[in-house]
């Protein structure tokens, strides 16, 4: 059986020098970070649902969200499986026992809008986690602080 570390997400940030997104996910137990480069659609959808914001329309995820409910099905968690040749692999895992590939960003942004359990494989985040020494606590701090003040709209093209 594959061990499974849970994850929070600490938010999106714009990685230079073409200010791509970055999904920044940290270990609830432990001091890795798992940054993984995301769409700016995505990130938009994230960043909105973070912030509570509602658009006037359903977006995607939250179609997928209302889905879910609407055909009685609960997701138990949302796991990051795999990572292969750069690109991450997740999967949706179903109360019902159906596991659905998808891509982690989509992933997330459908668990924060079903306040959803992240997880990760121990194998992903020995590859591709970044331990942070102590010394780097302060700085991440004002990076959570920069996060709370990013608004959707930094991430529109």
């Amino acid at each position: 059986m594959t061990m499974m570390r849970e994850l929070t997400l600490i938010g999106i940030r714009m990685e230079s020098p073409n200010r791509a997104p970055v999904m920044m996910l940290r270990e609830t137990e432990g001091y890795r970070y798992l940054p993984i480069s995301i769409g700016s659609v995505e990130a938009t959808a994230i960043a909105y649902e973070e912030q509570g914001l509602r658009p006037s329309r359903p977006l995607t995820h939250d179609l997928m969200r209302d889905l879910i409910e609407a055909w009685g099905v609960r997701l138990e968690a949302v796991e990051i499986v795999e990572l292969k040749d750069a690109v991450f692999y997740a999967e949706l895992l179903l109360d019902n026992g159906a596991r659905v590939s998808a891509r982690p960003s989509d992933s997330v942004a459908l668990a924060v809008r079903l306040n959803t359990p992240i997880r990760c494989t121990e194998e992903v985040l020995r590859e591709a986690g970044v331990a942070t020494p102590e010394e780097e606590q302060a700085e991440l701090e004002r990076f959570r602080q920069f996060l709370d003040g990013v608004a959707p709209e930094d991430f529109s093209s």
